[in-house]
Formats: C-alpha cells, sequence, structure tokens
C-alpha cells in the first residue's frame, strides 16, 4: 500500500513502513517528487542490518506515521521499537526516526538508510511503454559533512536533491547501485531513546527560490492545520446534512493543500488549484477553472488566482505542436525535463476545446458573484482574445459549433472525457476527422452570455454584447435543431465532421443543463433520464448509460462514475428546478465520500449500488483531485443542507 504526502507542487509516495523502494511498475510508484520530477528514488532504512518489521503500517494524513520492530519470535520481545514520522513541504521531505529501548539494560542499534535520487521524469514513469532518450545525462555524488547531495545535469538542466542529517551519519557507503548507504551507530542506555532528524531538499531547474526546511514533521502538521484552518474559515457547513458538511471540509482540506505555484500577466506570484496527486500537480486549465467555478461561492479567491494565471498562459501565436491559436487557453503547463526538451508536449499544452469558454464563464460568474469589476477589465483583453479564438479557430463562425481534431503527438479527445475511446457512438465505434462535442457547446453559449454581460456592464461596449447575445441565440437554436436525437428523447454526445450525431446517451448531457442550453421542456426531460437506472448506478449518474455495446463499468469515461461530472449535472438539475432529482444525486455522492473518510475519488467504478453496497473505486484514478475536492462544495450551492 502507498500513502501519498501532498503540499502545493510537492508529494512522496511512501510504503507501509515509511520506505521508498524505487521499483517501477505494478501500477505503483514510490519517491519523492518534485515538478514533476522524481528527486527521491530510494529510502529505504534497516536496523542491525535487517528490514524492520511494521507493528502499525502509515495510514492516510498529512503526516506519515509508522512503528516498527526488529524481527524476531513471541519468545524474545523486541529490545526496541522504532517510530517513524514523515512530511513534506514546499520542495523539502523530513523526517524523524526515534528508537526506544524496551530492556533494562544498554542496547547498540546499528540504523542505516540507504537513499538515492535517480530524478526520472514523471512521464518516464507511467505504464504507457514509452521510453525517451536522455543524451549526455549525468548523475553526480557528493558527501557532505552531514550528509549527501545528488546532482543531474543534462544539457542546461540542472536539478539537486540534499540530505542532511542530525546526528551527521559516521559513514556514507557506496552501495554498487549507485545508491548511498547513511550509517549510524546509536547507543541506547536502559529504557532509552535516541532520535535522528533528516531533512531533504530538492532544487528542480529553474527554482530558484530559497527553501525553507521545516524543523520537524510536528511543525510542517501545524503549518497544514493553519492553512487548512484558514481556508475553511467563514464557510457554514450544513447542520442538518452531516455528512455532507464532513464532505466539505475533506474537500477544503485537500484544496489548500493542492495550490500549486504560478505566475500572473505581470510576473506576480499566485497559488492555483492543481489537477491532482500523484500524477497532475500542475496547472491544467479546464481543472483549475471547474475547481474555482465550484468553490467561487465559498472560496472566491481561488477564482481570481486562476484566471490571471491563465491569462498569462493564453496562446499569442499558432503552434501546430502545442495545438495553440491566438486567444487560447492552455490546457496544461509542465514544469519537468521530457516538457522542457520537447520530448513530451506538454511544457504549454493547448489541446482542450473547452478551456477557453469556461475561462470566460470563471470571469462572467467571478465578477457577478463578487460585484469585483477590477479584474474583469483588467482581463478585458485577455476575454476578447478568448471570444475570437471561440468564434474564428474554435469553429463557432465557420461550422456553427467548437470543433477539435485528434492531436497525434497528444491528447485524442480534446474535451473533458479526454481517453482515446471516450468519444463514440452507442456500439462503441469512434469517428474520424473533426469533433463537436456537446458539452463544449453549452459552454460556449454560457461563455458568449456571460460576455455579453460584462461588455454591456463593465465595459460598457453595448455593440459588442449584442453581437455575442445574437451568438449564443443562434447556437441554441442550431444546438436543439443538430444534436437532438429524437427517437431517445436525448442528445446526441457529440457531431462527427460531416455532422452526423455520434449517438451514445452520456452525461454529457448533464453539462448543457449546467449551461442553461437546452429549453425548458428538453431539459426537464434531459434531467429526468439522467435518474433512469442505466444511468444512475445510486453513487453517481454514469459517464455513458449501462446497455449500451460501448459501456464498460470500469472504463475511464465509458461507464464510470465522476464526482465532478455530477456536481455539474446536480447543479444542472437544480438550475431546472428538478430538485428531487439533484437531492438524489447528491445523496449518492456523499453516500459514496462517507464509506472513504468523506474524500471524493477522481473517478469510481460504474458498478451499480444493488449489486455491491459499497462503491468499487476506480483502479487508476487520483487518490486528491481538485475538481472532486471541491465537488461537495457544489452540491451544497446546487441543494444546501437538504
Amino acid at each position: 500500500m502507498t500513502q501519498l504526502l501532498v503540499r502545493g507542487a510537492t508529494f512522496a509516495a511512501v510504503g507501509d513502513g515509511g520506505d521508498i523502494s524505487g521499483v517501477r511498475g505494478g501500477g505503483r510508484v514510490e519517491g519523492l517528487f518534485v515538478r514533476d520530477a522524481r528527486h527521491l528514488s530510494r529510502w529505504q532504512l534497516t536496523v542491525d542490518g535487517a528490514v524492520p518489521e511494521v507493528l502499525k503500517p502509515v495510514r492516510e494524513g498529512d503526516t506519515a506515521r509508522c512503528v516498527l520492530v526488529p524481527r524476531g519470535g513471541r519468545q524474545e520481545p523486541p529490545a526496541y521499537t522504532l517510530w517513524r514520522e514523515q512530511a513534506v513541504s514546499d520542495s523539502s521531505f523530513v523526517e524523524s526516526v526515534r528508537i526506544t529501548g524496551n530492556r533494562p539494560a544498554a542496547t547498540t542499534v546499528r540504523l542505516a538508510l540507504t537513499v538515492d535520487a535517480d530524478f526520472t521524469d514523471q512521464f518516464e514513469l507511467r505504464s504507457d511503454h514509452r521510453t525517451y532518450v536522455k543524451a549526455g545525462a549525468v548523475r553526480s555524488r557528493q558527501v557532505l559533512d552531514d550528509g549527501i547531495e545528488f546532482g543531474y545535469r543534462r544539457g542546461e538542466w540542472r536539478s539537486c536533491t540534499t540530505i542532511t542529517a542530525d546526528p551527521a551519519p559516521e559513514a556514507v557507503e557506496e552501495t554498487g547501485t549507485g545508491a548511498r548507504r547513511l550509517v549510524w551507530t546509536l547507543e541506547l542506555a536502559p529504557h532509552g531513546e535516541a532520535e535522528l532528524l533528516l531533512r531533504v531538499v530538492a532544487r528542480p531547474h529553474g527554482d530558484r527560490h530559497t527553501v525553507r526546511v521545516p524543523r520537524s514533521p510536528a511543525a510542517v502538521s501545524g503549518e497544514l492545520r493553519a492553512v487548512e484552518d484558514e481556508f475553511m474559515e467563514g464557510v457554514a457547513f450544513p447542520t442538518a446534512w452531516p455528512e455532507l458538511a464532513a464532505a466539505c471540509v475533506r474537500g477544503l482540506s485537500d484544496l489548500a493543500a493542492l495550490q500549486v505555484p504560478a505566475r500572473g500577466p505581470d510576473g506576480e506570484g499566485l497559488r492555483v488549484p492543481a489537477g491532482g496527486a500523484p500524477w497532475f500537480l500542475a496547472l491544467l486549465g479546464r481543472d483549475a477553472l471547474l475547481t474555482s467555478l465550484f468553490a467561487l461561492p465559498y472560496r472566491p479567491r481561488l477564482a481570481a488566482a486562476t484566471l490571471p494565471a491563465l491569462a498569462a498562459t493564453q496562446a499569442t501565436a499558432d503552434s501546430a505542436s502545442a495545438v495553440a491559436q491566438p486567444g487560447k487557453i492552455v490546457h496544461e503547463v509542465r514544469h519537468g525535463e521530457l516538457a522542457h526538451f520537447g520530448q513530451v508536449p506538454y511544457g504549454r499544452y493547448y489541446g482542450s476545446v473547452d478551456a477557453t469558454p469556461l475561462f470566460l464563464v470563471l470571469l462572467g460568474a467571478y465578477t457577478e458573484r463578487t460585484g469585483d469589476t477590477a479584474l474583469a477589465r483588467r482581463l478585458e483583453g485577455h476575454a476578447r482574445a478568448a471570444v475570437g479564438w471561440m468564434l474564428d479557430h474554435g469553429g463557432l463562425t465557420a461550422r456553427g459549433y467548437l470543433v477539435y481534431r485528434a492531436d497525434e503527438g497528444g491528447l485524442a479527445n480534446q474535451n473533458w472525457k479526454d481517453s482515446p475511446g471516450a468519444i463514440c457512438r452507442a456500439d462503441g465505434t469512434r469517428p474520424s476527422g473533426a469533433v463537436m462535442a456537446a458539452g463544449a457547446q453549452g459552454y460556449a453559449y454560457d461563455a458568449l452570455r456571460r460576455t455579453a454581460w460584462l461588455a454591456r456592464t463593465v465595459w460598457d461596449d453595448g455593440t459588442y454584447a449584442a453581437l455575442l447575445e445574437q451568438a449564443a441565440a443562434d447556437l441554441r437554436d442550431r444546438f436543439q435543431r443538430d444534436f437532438w436525437l429524437p427517437e431517445q428523447a436525448f442528445p446526441a454526445l457529440a457531431l462527427d465532421g460531416d455532422g452526423h450525431r455520434i449517438d451514445a446517451l452520456a452525461s454529457d448531457a448533464g453539462h448543457l443543463l449546467w449551461s442553461g442550453l437546452l429549453d425548458k421542456e428538453y431539459g426537464e426531460a434531459v434531467g429526468r433520464r439522467l435518474l433512469e437506472p442505466d444511468f444512475f448506478s445510486g453513487w453517481g449518474v454514469r459517464t455513458l448509460a449501462a446497455g449500451q455495446a460501448a459501456y464498460h463499468p470500469l472504463s475511464y469515461h465509458r461507464g464510470s462514475v465522476w464526482p465532478h461530472d455530477n456536481a455539474l449535472i446536480t447543479l444542472g438539475l437544480a438550475r431546472y428546478g428538478l430538485h428531487d432529482e439533484a437531492r438524489a444525486v447528491a445523496r449518492g455522492l456523499v453516500d459514496a465520500a462517507a464509506s472513504a473518510g468523506h474524500r471524493l475519488p477522481e473517478v469510481l467504478a460504474g458498478y451499480g449500488r444493488d449489486t455491491h453496497p459499497e462503491p468499487v473505486p476506480y483502479p487508476h484514478a487520483c487518490v486528491r483531485e481538485s475538481r472532486s475536492a471541491a465537488a461537495p462544495l457544489a452540491l451544497l450551492t446546487a441543494i444546501g443542507g437538504a
């Protein structure tokens, strides 16, 4: 079992006994990671030459704690007990090892810690069987008075990991593998104890800020608790529904940890919601925007940071490799070695058809909610450029809809369901060529309307407002004509490049309720259809209705249940007055959260509640994900504490 410790762009994944084994494969990853690179690949404790036995394993939390003893039998109780405590902070990892003697006589303990830093890029650790050439890469090791420093360089790329200890190790030994072994001999008085404090500082390439390493894991825990408390201050949790309140508390706690650094248009420092841990501790446009929208009534400062951060990375020129055109909002920003050298396209990658309209939706919603017009004035040029992208490169003028095409080097699908087979017909076949995804058209409609409101009330441009209002009305009329499946009384998942309906019945229809694209009669029919048993699993609405050939309960986007998807659906149901249906979806999600410590994962399997009394986890889900963390807040907005 691997446990995650997360703080901003830094996370550690450790095993039950607090070790990092460095073993690849098997769907698990261990290490200390900062800005997409692994800065610790081994961290293995031995005592008297043997791996200790785990008496109490690491459990989920902001601090990893476990209890170890030397291996032995029932007839001879262990001579001592080891108490490990670990935590991460910004670009750092700190551990205390306390050894307590259990005998009335003095005891000598030889403790060793095998350490290594391989500086592997996260993309190399994914189970996609890709390999990357890293010509000229050189690793180095330098023994320090109180530890060891590992270095890595490749061309202009430089990074290092520094490990220090108090007390200093008496020796730093070679292992023959590139790793080093730090060694201590500790003398324990009768029933006495000794403590070892270990600190790790990661310095990724290009990161020149001074790292302040906390003095102990307890200090880190105190800092995190202060941040979490401040994040929750002023939020009125529902007293009539304690399980929803607990999910909101857990979500805000996770959001406090999932804040990564970014820069605004003037270079100002910001902290924005990351995608999720372990693989997406980075700025993802769509994820940050939806998270900020869900949290807007309770934590508007997330939107106040996300909007300028995305404005600062907005595309200003065409780039085929990055799928960028002027005005487009970024999909993903990465800082790792492979992105730096262009071996993966995600340094700044724009393969998203919906981040741009969602940027406009959030800007309008933030301004309306807070009454703060300064940000809308500051970002007016960025907003107009985003509208320009939708009308021009995005396809609204030429094709009538937002359009995307598969990117051979990046994402095949560029709506929120971005896995290769996510956009499909009911029989499972995939379209070729251009795709016009239904949900993105709803976002575009809402974006046009909200930006028209900004133009009229903030920018004092009635002519521009009228143009956008007409574009929105025309889009609504076209959509209901072109996407509606009359025999199903439901909208198609998408249109293909020839305008043919892709007829899979999918949860994206609920996003159309959230954006208000459907007429009232159509919207009510869609909302009720989403609560039928083939769609609603009891834990939430499936991404694809069961019974279709394309359905699979363990598929990423073809039958699973996504909390953020369901949060949008719940908001949409409430918008169309379907309050009983909204409460049913909310209850399913809250019950699913309650079964897992009140935390909603990125995604759940699509198995029904009628066949299994507990939600079945999706095997490759992010453990902490910002959209899912914010989803309980959206439920609170949609239905209150009822």
